[in-house]
């Protein structure tokens, strides 16, 4: 630790459970600690133990009573040196003098170093950065101690410098604040000077850097954040001639309507645009003081035909706050701030062909207060005007990256299967984390943290590991597609199941206490998909295989001081995996093709089939409109030396002149 006070657990009952707090020195001679035991207090030294006790979680807070203030002439209790308080602590949690745990801290802590001082009523003058650098050392960060690295720092003693005089920062922020740069004449820092460096470097004194504000004096222009907006259209008649799949919705404004989406590195941002026909489910974590009001929803939408329509907005109440508030501090004053906030807000765009014929929103809302983490979730759907039965019925039948696997249990009553993998909250328990589905095309891995005692039977960890990982799955078929029937049986493939134990496998009972091999840890999902063909330019994309398979492992009980009542953590994990194969096998070479390779540009430096391959709609390398026409001027110009190069034309030319 290096602060006045530290915060820990102790996790379990605490009735009976008597907290102490001692001094430990070396010994100088073994350099090795005393021996902890069960007689300490509650104060050692200067130090204090708190305990404040709850149900199943005692928070244990270690905290300093002495100055830390640095000692001013003639003044006492203070700190003589900058390092301040270097001991060692023994915090001991004791039942019936038989010690339950123990936790070991090093202290050191340096002296405070605000000013204590008067204040002097002069303004400090802050010098013009064009003519003088504002900072003479920018790595002096701390007011009254020695900033570790920092060679300028007036307040580093030669004694600390000693220290880390070899790896001192360089540059600007260590001081350097006015080097030369690589353009000046008398530099010679680049490390490959060209020729003609001599006759194009700049000839000046080091007063007249880039790193001042010398070489420009004109206005500055602040940046703007520009929004989602598309040009206006002038030309006549409609502003829109429909949305096609992932095209983004569009408002009245001309700007892109937004809603809160995750994004490629998992954080939640707020002006997010929809995609047409794209659904989503995210879920954004915010607090009172962070909380943001999100686009208002009288805001209309552009039909697709340049038409307008309006949002129909629903609000209702939250009554379960334990789904959407995932963590709260307690707060034992009497008066918190509370806000009544948006929890949740559920988006269903009613579609048909290339435009969207309603909006209907459900807004969910809340009281948020101080020190609560609130869970937002946005969801947006996109259902058929066609579909009577609430089904989703998309113009592309296939599968699209981000949406949900479907599942179905052909062995149950509700054929309604489910395929998930875990999203662990908390602590990452497996008996908190929730579950989330799968989405196509996305790899993923997960897991969750299993609880195992010392004690442990082999063949009941095995089982119940087993059992957990096979709660992710509730489902004997894949749907081959997004629509599929779930009266049709073809739509569906049957999920290959590789079992972890068969007859074939010899499982080691464990006999040693603490170690149980093959262990079923691991839970692999691989899923083969392929294109099987487009619906206007957009890939139909279907699941044509599932397996489902287990790697083992060997868990072996992990002790801290002591292995008696106490428990190990075992890992759990479920990986998820989409293989892209060919839709249908490449035809087989006959055997012409095999034994004549005069065409064959894999086997032959020359390739006729290429020759024109600039002119084909395969060449990527610059616009096809720019290739054809070099390509017709390429062929004007050998066709009029062709015609040049005739007999012919060369009498023709003579006679003309004649």
């Amino acid at each position: 630790m290096s602060g006045p006070r530290v915060n820990s657990f102790f996790l379990g009952n605490s009735s009976g459970v008597n907290f102490s707090i001692i001094l430990s020195p070396i010994n100088e001679e073994t350099g090795k600690l005393q021996l902890a035991n069960c007689s300490g207090s509650k104060r050692a030294g200067d130090w204090n133990l708190n305990v404040t006790p709850g149900m199943n979680t005692s928070k244990v807070t270690i905290s300093l009573t002495r100055n830390l203030q640095l000692c001013l002439p003639n003044a006492t209790d203070c700190c003589t040196t900058p390092l301040c308080v270097v001991e060692t602590l023994q915090v001991l949690a004791c039942h019936d003098s038989v010690i339950l745990a123990h936790l070991l801290i090093q202290a050191e802590i340096y002296a405070n170093s605000s000013f204590t001082g008067n204040v002097s009523e002069n303004a400090t003058v802050i010098p013009n950065q064009v003519f003088q650098p504002l900072g003479s050392c920018p790595c002096d960060l701390t007011a009254g101690a020695c900033d570790v690295r920092c060679c300028c720092d007036l307040e580093c003693t030669p004694d600390l410098q000693q220290l880390f005089n070899e790896s001192c920062f360089t540059g600007v922020f260590g001081g350097d604040v006015n080097p030369p740069f690589d353009q000046l004449c008398s530099s010679q820092t680049m490390e490959y000077t060209p020729d003609w460096f001599p006759f194009l470097c700049v000839q000046s004194s080091l007063n007249n850097t880039p790193f001042l504000g010398y070489f420009y004096h004109g206005s500055v222009s602040i940046p703007g954040v520009p929004p989602f907006k598309i040009p206006l259209q002038t030309s006549p008649g409609k502003l829109f001639t429909g949305y096609r799949q992932g095209d983004p919705i569009m408002t009245e404004e001309n700007e892109c309507f937004t809603i809160p989406q995750q994004s490629m590195a998992g954080q939640c941002v707020g002006n997010a645009p929809v995609v047409y026909l794209q659904n989503f489910d995210v879920k954004c974590l915010t607090h009172l003081a962070s909380y943001k009001e999100e686009l208002p929803h009288d805001v209309r939408i552009n039909s697709g035909t340049g038409d307008f329509i309006q949002q129909n907005v629903i609000y209702r109440t939250v009554t379960d706050m334990g789904k959407f508030i995932t963590e709260s501090e307690s707060l034992h004053t009497a008066e918190v701030l509370c806000q009544n906030v948006t929890f949740a807000e559920d988006y269903t765009f009613v579609w048909k062909d290339k435009n969207i014929e309603q909006i209907n929103v459900t807004v969910f809302l809340g009281s948020l207060c101080e020190g609560e983490i609130l869970t937002q979730r946005f969801t947006a759907n996109f259902l058929s005007l066609k579909s009577t039965n609430a089904a989703e019925l998309f113009g592309n039948p296939g599968y699209q990256v981000g949406k949900p696997v479907k599942a179905a249990n052909m062995n149950a009553s509700d054929t309604s299967g489910s395929l998930n993998i875990w999203q662990p909250a908390g602590r990452g328990l497996c008996t908190s984390a929730t579950y989330t589905p799968v989405l196509f095309g996305l790899d993923s891995l997960s897991g969750c943290i299993l609880e195992v005692g010392i004690n442990e039977d082999c063949s009941l960890l095995r089982g119940n590991v087993t059992e957990k990982l096979n709660s992710l799955i509730q489902a004997t078929h894949i749907g081959k597609r997004d629509n599929s029937s779930y009266s049709d049986l073809s739509d569906w493939v049957e999920i290959i199941r590789l079992d972890p134990f068969n007859s074939e496998t010899n499982v080691s009972s464990g006999n040693l206490k603490g170690i149980c091999p093959d262990i079923p840890a691991n839970l692999n999902i691989r899923l083969i998909f392929a294109d099987v063909g487009a619906i206007q330019g957009i890939p139909q994309q279907e699941i044509l295989a599932v397996q489902i398979s287990y790697s083992t492992v060997i868990w072996q009980f992990q002790c801290g001081l002591t292995c008696e009542n106490s428990i190990s953590f075992l890992p759990i994990t479920a990986s998820v995996q989409f293989i892209k194969v060919p839709a249908q096998p490449p035809i087989p070479m006959t055997r012409f093709w095999i034994n004549f390779t005069e065409f064959d540009c894999n086997r032959n430096d020359v390739c006729w089939p290429q020759l024109f391959y600039p002119l084909t709609r395969f060449y990527t390398g610059e616009p096809y409109s720019q290739c054809l026409a070099k390509g017709l001027s390429l062929a004007f110009l050998v066709l009029l030396a062709a015609i040049m190069s005739n007999p012919w034309f060369s009498k023709l030319w003579n006679s003309f002149l004649v």
